[in-house]
């Protein structure tokens, strides 16, 4: 999808540029909050990527509850857990992360790519950042 198709398609919108957290990404990412942090239990936010841009391998702990869904807005991307297979995203999908589990996901190499990004409550929640995801295992993908 290319960048035109892709900002009518992204009914969220793109946001702003992401530079708070644009250390954990290869590439740039946008984020348009859909709640404001402080006043919602929840936070909410359109996380946009540029095509090749993904985040890097991430947790999300907590004790109880916790974790993350991504609902899919627009473009292609992909989702993967540590020790499976990536998995494919388009508009429409869901994605639900449990807690503690090792994860990255992103756009696809020749496609912008958006999703609904909601930080499930839980007790005794954080985010560990952790390494990139190599050009390398990155490219394999599109093979």
């Amino acid at each position: 999808m290319d960048e035109t198709e892709f900002n009518i398609a992204n009914i969220y919108g793109r946001g702003e540029a992401n530079t708070a957290f644009a250390q954990y990404f290869s590439g740039r990412s946008f984020l348009n909050p859909i709640t404001e942090p402080g006043k919602s239990t929840l936070f909410i936010a359109n996380v946009t990527f540029e095509p090749g841009c993904r985040n890097n391998w991430h947790i999300h702990h907590a004790t109880e509850g916790g974790g993350q869904i991504l609902l899919c807005v627009a473009g292609e991307g992909w989702y993967q857990e540590a020790g499976q297979p990536a998995q494919s995203l388009k508009a429409g999908d869901k994605v639900i992360i449990p807690a503690n589990v090792k994860h990255w996901h992103g756009a696809k190499a020749n496609s912008w790519f958006s999703h609904i990004a909601i930080e499930v409550p839980g007790k005794n929640t954080s985010n560990e950042w952790l390494e990139a995801v190599s050009d390398e295992a990155y490219n394999q993908l599109a093979k």
